[in-house]
């Protein structure tokens, strides 16, 4: 289970501050980006939501250990991220935006198989089991094509299948189907839901996240909703909506 305990994070600020999506420009020195922020998150099938800038992203590193709090603790079933880095991200995989931030070999099973080795499997098995997991992502018959011949929605299964390849408990995607047309969008979502891993989605896909179990909707840094979908996801739309009410035309 993961939890955040009082977790902030910020960012040193330029000398005569930066600017802020909310309020006035800070005065030189650490910049909140986030938080503090305390969390249970027990559930199965978990959408967090919000504007550009919100902090989400931020919000989904946190959970893995991709970025550390400056103040408070994350724990991931009792494990603290800034001091158990490595056996976190053993139970957590993450799921970039963009694929090709995380392939790194020229062919599909080549780069399973490179998970598959910081894993521990034997060299001997390594690419009977990467195959297995290509076909469960239903990339079977392009498992030995250059990674430049696949569409971006097959590198997005890719980048999967080598997370997927780690046997993580847990799942964070951060904003997953974003560079991605309709149909992979579905493909995508659809497989995502299935999984058996528990699933943090940051998403921009009201639709996806209504079919989750919980939404927590972050805005200026802050959780300022966190509930079933459907009056969550109301309270997001209405936030939305206000803001547009205020912007400058």
């Amino acid at each position: 289970m993961i939890e955040l305990r009082g977790a902030l994070v910020t960012a040193e600020a330029p000398r005569g501050g930066v600017g802020r999506r909310r309020g006035p420009a800070p005065a030189d020195g650490p910049v909140r980006i986030l938080g503090p922020v305390d969390l249970t998150l027990p559930e199965r099938r978990i959408a967090v939501v919000g504007a550009n800038g919100s902090g989400k992203s931020t919000l989904a590193r946190l959970l893995n250990g991709l970025a550390l709090p400056a103040a408070g603790r994350v724990l991931v079933d009792g494990l603290d991220t800034a001091r158990d880095g490595h056996a976190v991200r053993r139970r957590v995989g993450f799921l970039f935006t963009d694929p090709d931030a995380q392939i790194v070999m020229p062919t599909p099973v080549e780069d399973v198989a490179l998970s598959l080795r910081r894993t521990g499997v034997p060299a001997g098995d390594r690419d009977a089991r990467a195959r297995e997991v290509l076909a469960r992502v239903g990339l079977a018959e392009r498992a030995d094509l250059p990674v430049r011949a696949l569409s971006g929605g097959q590198r997005q299964l890719l980048a999967l299948a080598a997370v997927l390849a780690t046997e993580p408990e847990i799942l964070v995607c951060d904003e997953p189907t974003t560079l991605l047309d309709l149909r992979w969008r579905r493909v995508i979502t659809d497989l995502v839901a299935h999984l058996e891993q528990q699933v943090v989605l940051v998403t921009h896909d009201l639709n996806a996240a209504a079919q989750t179990d919980r939404v927590l909707v972050v805005d200026d840094g802050r959780i300022v909703a966190d509930g079933a979908p459907e009056p969550t996801l109301a309270a997001y739309r209405a936030l939305m909506a206000a803001d547009d009410e205020v912007r400058p035309r």
